[in-house]
């Protein structure tokens, strides 16, 4: 790759500051060998935080990666990325660039959907890093979830019932079972609500067997009647279902409640379950899930550094969990 080549393939409309002369000589000596001779060179990994504090949860599952440097960055928006993203590309050469990597998180799940995009936007050509998004801990957390049901049962023949199936984790789930094959109902106090998320999930997911159900008093018994699997993703301290229900479902094969706050989503399931049989059926709890949720976290920031053109994000994220 040659400067000229580079200077050739750059749309100037799109990326107006590379006219400007200090950042075209910048460009020029990275061409000229900025980067040669570290033969050490160091894995640095920028974190974008759509929050004004990024998180240190983040930051430290970073550094367990084996990751060298960690640079991070709050309250950052698609109006301030560009800068951070040609700071990450313009300082080492195209065969280099996978020694950098950029991490999207932060609590607001679109938010950090709208940053990947503008981030992925900014790269042209040669000059990209790969991306992790995994905010909220949505994407690893569904991953983990997902695959702990999947030691137990075949996704094909499964009814699969996502609680709080609106929600960024209960999204994701019923995103990842709907690519397995699983039917999936999604539930949410209003089935609009539900039907906006299998509408989204059928744009990731195209052949997607997906359907919206309210879970109010009056939608319970529709709801759970003749699943397999129910995953609990709801908000903090909202209990979907007493152990006695939960007993009472005679298809039911696997239950998974990813919230250890208490009151639990699923009553009977304690946050530390793994595979633990309760109320009639295999169940994990929070921790008991993230063990995997972790360990996928790590591997998928490994990843991150093998090349500089990857993208990670919910499918590819659930790969990485089956991998651990």
């Amino acid at each position: 790759m040659t400067l000229a080549t580079l200077v050739a393939g750059i749309d100037h409309d799109k990326h107006p500051r590379f006219l400007i002369g200090g950042v075209f000589v910048i460009i020029a000596r990275h061409f000229d060998g900025i980067s040669e001779g570290l033969a050490d060179m160091k894995k640095i990994l920028i974190q974008l935080d759509t929050d004004a504090l990024p998180s240190s949860f983040d930051r430290v599952v970073a550094v367990d990666a084996g990751v060298d440097e960690v640079f991070s960055y709050g309250s950052v928006t698609p109006e301030n990325v560009e800068g951070l993203v040609h700071g990450a590309i313009f300082t080492r050469k195209p065969d280099d660039l996978k020694n950098t990597a950029i991490f999207i998180g932060g609590s607001n799940v679109a938010a950090g959907e709208r940053l990947l995009e503008k981030v992925s936007g900014t790269f042209f050509g040669p000059m990209s890093v790969s991306v992790l998004i995994d905010s909220n801990g949505s994407n690893t957390t569904a991953a983990a979830a997902v695959q702990c049901a999947s030691q137990h049962l075949d996704f094909k023949t499964t009814e699969a019932l996502v609680l709080g199936g609106t929600g960024p984790v209960g999204h994701r789930c019923g995103q990842i079972l709907a690519s397995q094959g699983a039917t999936v109902r999604i539930s949410s106090r209003k089935e609009e609500r539900a039907a906006i998320t299998c509408g989204e999930i059928r744009g990731a997911v195209p052949d997607a067997k997906v359907v919206p159900c309210a879970f109010s008093d009056d939608g319970i018994a529709a709801a759970v009647d003749g699943v397999n699997l129910i995953i609990a993703a709801g908000a903090a301290g909202v209990q979907f279902l007493t152990a006695e229900e939960l007993e009472s479902l005679d298809l039911l094969k696997v239950a998974i409640d990813v919230n250890a706050v208490p009151p639990v989503g699923l009553e009977g399931i304690s946050p530390g379950d793994k595979a633990a049989q309760k109320n009639g059926a295999i169940s994990f709890g929070a921790i008991g899930v993230g063990g995997l949720k972790m360990k996928t976290h790590r591997a998928a920031v490994q990843k991150l550094f093998t090349a500089n053109n990857l993208v990670l994000n919910t499918a590819e994220i659930y790969e990485i969990a089956g991998d651990v």
